[in-house]
Parts: structure tokens; C-alpha cells; sequence
């Protein structure tokens, strides 16, 4: 796992880097390969929000949420994506967002970043089939994590009302997710956005 942290999760080596530094990425990447002989599956995992109403959001505090949301993105596959070329096969999920799917007011420059990664999923889903290289994205709607506990009750009533199966998702359910689009079973999906969020529109 390529993180900013450098432990946390117990089973996995960490490797502490900034996607948006693509010096740092790729130092990581040749660490990976230099222990593992090469690198099957990419998860591009790293992201953040900004919420707000568009005209009081700056343009650099887009910029940067652009730089890790989406350029993060760009800086991983230019990294990993030659290794699985040479190797004929790879798996690569993005991860996206219900506000990508379907916008979310109050978080445009989010929801742009995050519909900025569908279409670079499905663009380099189509690219990268010859080479036995699949692509998909997974769009998760209201998760239930240490940001979302401290919001307040009228904001996760709000939300709850939206899902129909009545429940926030958990990380669990992202990741069971992820690992079916990365495991065998997933071997004729490429370009694909699974959105895991309850049955909320989008």
C-alpha cells in the first residue's frame, strides 16, 4: 500500500508517498518491484473533499484537491502501468464517488475531480484491453468512517433518507468490492463504474 502513513493496517508493508509528488511515486513503485518482482493490481485509493458553495471555494484549494484526486491518478498509472504492459496482464480500480456519478450540491470541485476519474477509467479501460490490462472504478456513496461520525444528526438524517436500503455502507463494503473487481471473477469486466451506495440515484 502506498500511503502517506507509514503503519496503521496490520498484514500490510506501508510505504509512506504523496501521489501528487511523482518523484515520490515512483520511488515507491521501484521499492515495490525491487521486493516483489513486479506489481499485479493497482488501487488508486488516495483521495480528499472540500465542501462549500462554488464561488466561495478558491482555485487553489481546487487545484489541489485535482492533484491528488485525479493527478494522483495520472501519476500512479504513468508509474505501474508500463510494468503491466511488459507483463501482459494487470488490474487496475479507481476509486470514484456517488458525487461523481450524479453531482452533489456543495461539493462541485469534488464531484468534478471524482467524475474526472470515471472518465479516465473508462478511457484507459479501452487502451489498456489489448494489452489483458482491466480498468474499472468503484463509486461509493455515504460511508460510514471517523469523518461522517462527528457530522450532526440532522445532516445524517438528510443523507439517510436518500439510501434506500436505510444504512450507511461501511469500508468493508468498498473493499469486498475492489477485491472482486481485482480476484478472478472479474476477468471480462473492464470500464465499468460499480457503484456501491445503497441504491442512492446514481
Amino acid at each position: 500500500e502506498l500511503s502517506r502513513r507509514a503503519e496503521g493496517v496490520e498484514g500490510l508493508h506501508h510505504i509512506s508517498a504523496d501521489v501528487t509528488d511523482e518523484s515520490a511515486v515512483n520511488a515507491a513503485v521501484a521499492q515495490v518491484v525491487a521486493a516483489e518482482g513486479q506489481i499485479d493490481i493497482l488501487v488508486n485509493n488516495a483521495g480528499f473533499g472540500i465542501s462549500g458553495a462554488i464561488e466561495f471555494t478558491s482555485t487553489t484549494d481546487a487545484r489541489s484537491l485535482f492533484d491528488v484526486n485525479f493527478f494522483g491518478m495520472v501519476n500512479m498509472n504513468r508509474a505501474v502501468v508500463p510494468l503491466m504492459r511488459a507483463a501482459g496482464h494487470g488490474r487496475i480500480v479507481n476509486i470514484s464517488s456517488v458525487a461523481g456519478v450524479a453531482g452533489n450540491a456543495g461539493q462541485a470541485n469534488y464531484s468534478a475531480s471524482k467524475a474526472g476519474v470515471i472518465g479516465l477509467t473508462k478511457s484507459v479501460a479501452r487502451e489498456l484491453a489489448p494489452k489483458g490490462i482491466t480498468c474499472n472504478a468503484v463509486a461509493p456513496g455515504f460511508i460510514q468512517s471517523k469523518m461522517t461520525d462527528v457530522l450532526p444528526d440532522d445532516v445524517k438524517k438528510a443523507y439517510m433518507d436518500t439510501i434506500p436500503l436505510k444504512r450507511f455502507g461501511t469500508a468493508e463494503d468498498i473493499a469486498k468490492c475492489v477485491a472482486f473487481l481485482a480476484g478472478p471473477d472479474a476477468a471480462y469486466i473492464t470500464g465499468q463504474i460499480i457503484s456501491v451506495n445503497g441504491g442512492m440515484i446514481g
